[in-house]
């Protein structure tokens, strides 16, 4: 049980790794994720299963800290040690007509799956993937497959134009306005295209990435405002409408909890 068949460096600093396991690989569907927790002094961190296998499931991993780090280390034939899974709502796909998917950065592993679905039940796909730089790059080709029409996009210009993702999607309703949106990437990324889908009236689906410990709703860290209420993110999402997300209150606590993380660093060097 989840023993690891197959290992690569797809980009800088992410790896995608495929592993073994047939409870999970059977019961999951696109937008739900697992949580790992690899050794005793590494994170329960969570992580979006980017596809299944026969039975074993494919995760593309961002070395970002410690436990992500030493996961992206582990070599085929290794297992990872406490698997949970697949938790999270599944997200809610159907024939909506016109859809907009658009990602940032590591966003586009969690937006493949439901982009998949998307075009297997009729839409037409538009796909803005945005990247900070080419090095970066994630999943390119399997997106413009899945697209009818494909938008990149890099704070750079080394991978399409130059610019930021809400730049082609704000000339996109220029000419149409699209029947659904969904948006995955970093929380500043997703709160401009709210703030869009908003002014415009376009249904929009974002997959929210609070800090999360244990899955299951009992830690209460992974909590957001929506529409003003609180939810959990592991059990009530990871994906809410994008139109109703308190993104204010979720930046500020991502920033929080980064600057204690690296207090933390900080105190461990010295």
């Amino acid at each position: 049980m989840n023993e690891i068949i197959y290992k690569k460096k797809i980009a800088e600093d992410i790896v995608e790794i495929k592993f073994r396991n047939p409870l999970i690989a059977e019961k999951f569907k696109p937008g739900q994720f697992i949580v790992v927790h690899n050794s005793k002094k590494s994170e329960r961190i969570p992580l979006t299963i980017v596809g299944v296998e026969g039975d074993a499931l494919r995760l593309i991993i961002q070395e970002v800290g410690y436990t992500t780090k030493k996961l992206s280390g582990l070599i085929k034939g290794d297992s990872l040690i406490d698997v949970a899974g697949p938790l999270g709502k599944p997200s809610e796909i159907e024939n909506f007509g016109d859809v907009v998917c658009i990602s940032g950065g590591i966003g586009a592993a969690p937006l493949l799956p439901v982009a998949g679905k998307l075009k297997r039940l009729g839409n037409r796909v538009t796909v803005i993937e945005g990247v900070r730089s080419k090095s970066f790059l994630i999943l390119e080709e399997e997106l413009r497959e899945i697209a009818d029409e494909f938008i990149p996009v890099s704070d750079d210009g080394s991978f399409g134009r130059k610019g930021l993702v809400t730049k082609p999607f704000k000339e996109l309703l220029k000419n149409s306005t699209p029947d659904y949106v969904f948006a995955v990437g970093p929380a500043v990324m997703m709160h401009a295209v709210s703030k869009i889908t908003s002014e415009n009236n376009i249904p929009l689906t974002v997959s929210l990435n609070p800090i999360m410990v244990d899955g299951t709703g009992m830690c209460g860290s992974c909590r957001v405002e929506i529409g003003g209420e609180t939810k959990f993110a592991c059990v009530d999402g990871p994906e809410f409408d994008g139109n109703k997300v308190n993104f204010k209150l979720l930046i500020k606590r991502l920033i929080m909890y980064e600057k204690e993380e690296n207090i933390i660093k900080d105190n461990n060097q010295g």
